[in-house]
């Protein structure tokens, strides 16, 4: 006996049948929401006039920008890295390479 197994979204907004995932990016966060064509159209009137006066950024050079400054911003951190890790019961070396859910730990603390 063949099955036939309908997945059918709903619009995270009003609760009606969605048309479709639709993802964007704001703020260095990406976001998917579902959306009936209705509210797809609302969004998309919305954000209009911002991504008609935006530039558009290659997705590879906004990862391996944010790369650079997140090892910056770690190396001058690292002896309050360090310090903040073993204080919070993370087993890591005094020298070498900090972890990077050690770091990611530390900076949803800070």
């Amino acid at each position: 006996m063949a099955k036939t197994i309908v997945t059918q979204y709903t619009d995270d907004i009003d609760g009606s049948k969605a048309q479709g995932t639709v993802q964007f990016s704001y703020n260095g966060s990406a976001y998917e929401i579902d959306l009936s064509a209705k509210n797809t159209k609302a969004l998309e009137k919305a954000l209009d006039p911002y991504i008609s006066a935006a530039r558009k950024v290659r997705a590879t050079a906004t990862k391996a920008g944010r790369g650079r400054r997140g090892a910056t911003n770690a190396k001058s951190d690292v002896a309050e890295i360090r310090a903040w890790a073993h204080s919070n019961g993370y087993s890591i070396s005094d020298r070498g390479r900090i972890p990077a859910t050690v770091v990611e730990a530390f900076q949803s603390n800070h």
